[in-house]
């Protein structure tokens, strides 16, 4: 699996931005498609995730109710709106495509691709 992610920028506080995942040399029925984040100096850690087939979603606890995942069948891509944007969001926002359990999808490690990253920079 092939991920490109786009759509990264500098944003004021309280703005939105929508970041894009699009993935390419497989098809994508089994997989789920997380976000993760990485700020400088700090671990990568999980934003959000969607089961590619089902469209089950599940959030962190610091971006619910902020931001939306979605995907688009038709496009083979992945999205992430994020609104209410706060300065603690800004870091390198990662795609991910995982054939983990649901249950496991919170770890970085249950990835098998990425994509390269893009850069959110929130300012206040």
């Amino acid at each position: 699996v092939q991920l490109q992610a786009s759509g990264g920028g500098l944003v004021q506080a309280g703005g939105y931005l929508r970041l894009s995942c699009a993935a390419s040399g497989h098809r994508f029925n089994n997989y789920k498609m997380g976000w993760f984040r990485q700020a400088p100096g700090k671990q990568r850690e999980f934003v959000a995730v969607i089961n590619w087939n089902s469209g089950t979603l599940y959030y962190a606890e610091s971006v619910k109710g902020r931001f939306t995942i979605s995907r688009d069948k038709t496009k083979d891509t992945v999205y992430l709106q994020m609104n209410s944007l706060k300065p603690e969001d800004t870091a390198v926002y990662y795609c991910g495509a995982s054939l983990g359990a649901w249950s496991t999808l919170r770890s970085e490690n249950m990835y098998l691709s990425w994509g390269q990253g893009t850069q959110l920079t929130v300012s206040s």
